[in-house]
């Protein structure tokens, strides 16, 4: 399986619905909006580690850079609880996580 940035947003999009649950309506929006500004953003930092260009604790660093930028757009709606704030970036970064090390394991 190649690494599709594509796919791998649509999967942290459900991510982020399955972990808001019934806030859904209301982060759908900041969830889209997110994900498609930070696509090229994200698809290079998923390259540069599945390249072997940056090492797995940079890697993770970078996604919890990532992870905190999501969850203080997802704080823009005021009526997301930090809690449901943090599920979701956590969600949706955990995803890509996933897919850059199914890609790395696939490459071996």
């Amino acid at each position: 399986m190649k690494f599709d940035i594509n796919e791998v947003i649509a999967e942290m999009g459900a991510a982020v619905k399955d972990a808001v649950g019934e806030n859904w309506n209301e982060v759908l929006a900041v969830t889209n909006q997110f994900l498609q500004s930070k696509k090229e953003r994200l698809e290079l930092l998923a390259e540069l580690r599945i390249a072997g260009d940056i090492s797995r604790k940079r890697f993770e660093s970078r996604l919890k850079d990532e992870t905190l930028i999501a969850e203080a757009e997802f704080h823009s709606i005021a009526v997301i609880s930090k809690a449901i704030a943090q599920k979701a970036a956590n969600a949706a970064m955990e995803v890509l996580e996933n897919a850059v090390k199914t890609a790395i394991n696939l490459a071996k």
